[in-house]
């Protein structure tokens, strides 16, 4: 059976029987947050761990689940042929699974649509990309992080005032104000509570790609279960969960910089020192859903993705120099006859 996103449910293609997601021991809505230190020191549960089959591409590494039968395909990211291993892949077990709320034939009128969007995209691609092969439905790996926060903060509030300078120009003396500031020394303490900071697993796609398609429905994740999988492909995570945490901090603290320099006030604001603690620091792995094209396209690769849940479109933006080139002769040649025009006109 496989995950038909339409109606939630299984759906067997051979007799048409379907069955429901929301009954059954899978149709819980409590996701569970994992301690962050506990995961780091390698002191999880076992029950939290697993091992799957993956083959890794050559090209771009990613490790991508496949099927046992499946022998050779193509890496969905990059479109390089693979021959399936036995490879396997220890990890933390996913925590949360954003299902797909479409199907492959939606995603691709999406696809198509942003590409017929691009002027200077080669018509022959836009062809190729509706002909071509089905898209590929991939969940990608993220991290999440949890965390309660207090910082301690030393800076400088600054108020602009005014001061009246004379100056001499074109030979006359005229008045002008100069804006200056004060300063004041601060002290103070903000707190901030995070959920859900979204950290990319991934290092397949480029940020600029997976950045493109969010913001992501969070809100309707549900509690992992591999039925959620059938039919599609997941990605194993490539970062690791402790640099996974690195940029989520750094996400943090930009937050707590901004909310220091609201509590600070006035019209300028320095930060000259932040103290942050830390509790309650809890993570989940998740997985979110992108159906993925790569084509390769007179010895080029292009990829392209589109949000699962929101049909937000972003991919590689193909050039056409045939395109561009008649752009620019009729460029040249409107120029020349408002030129032309403006001559006579005199």
């Amino acid at each position: 059976m496989r995950f038909a996103p339409a109606g939630r449910q299984l759906v067997c293609d051979h007799c048409g029987n379907t069955e429901s997601l929301d009954a059954g021991p899978w149709g819980q809505t409590e996701i569970k947050e994992l301690d962050l230190e506990a995961a780091l020191n390698q002191a999880l549960p076992a029950m939290e761990m697993e091992e799957t089959r993956v083959s890794k591409c050559p090209n771009c590494a990613a490790e991508v689940e496949f099927d046992p039968n499946v022998h050779a395909t193509e890496c969905p990211f990059c479109a390089t042929p693979v021959v399936t291993d036995t490879g396997t892949h220890r990890h933390i077990k996913p925590r949360g699974v954003l299902p797909f709320a479409f199907d492959e034939a939606t995603a691709r009128e999406a696809m198509t649509d942003w590409l017929g969007g691009l002027w200077f995209a080669p018509n022959g691609l836009q062809e190729y990309a509706r002909k071509g092969r089905r898209m590929q439905g991939i969940y990608v790996p993220y991290w999440t992080f949890d965390a309660d926060t207090e910082s301690l903060y030393r800076g400088e509030r600054g108020t602009v005032y005014y001061e009246t300078h004379t100056v001499m120009r074109d030979g006359k003396r005229q008045q002008i104000r100069v804006p200056k500031i004060r300063w004041r020394g601060v002290r103070g303490r903000v707190a901030r509570f995070f959920d859900d900071v979204l950290v990319l697993a991934s290092t397949s796609l480029p940020k600029r790609f997976t950045g493109a398609l969010e913001p992501w429905d969070l809100g309707d994740m549900q509690p992992y279960a591999p039925e959620y999988l059938a039919g599609f492909r997941a990605e194993g995570y490539a970062v690791a969960l402790k640099d996974g945490f690195v940029e989520a901090r750094q996400r943090m603290d930009q937050i707590i910089a901004r909310d220091i320099r609201f509590d600070i006030g006035g019209d300028r604001q320095r930060i000259h020192q932040v103290e942050t603690e830390l509790r309650d620091v809890t993570f989940k792995h998740v997985l979110l859903p992108v159906w993925l094209a790569a084509y390769k396209y007179r010895g080029e690769t292009y990829r392209f993705v589109v949000n699962g849940r929101t049909g937000k479109v972003q991919g590689e933006r193909p050039w056409s120099a045939v395109k561009i080139a008649i752009a620019v002769i009729l460029g040249g040649i409107v120029a020349a006859a408002v030129g032309y025009v403006a001559a006579i006109s005199q």
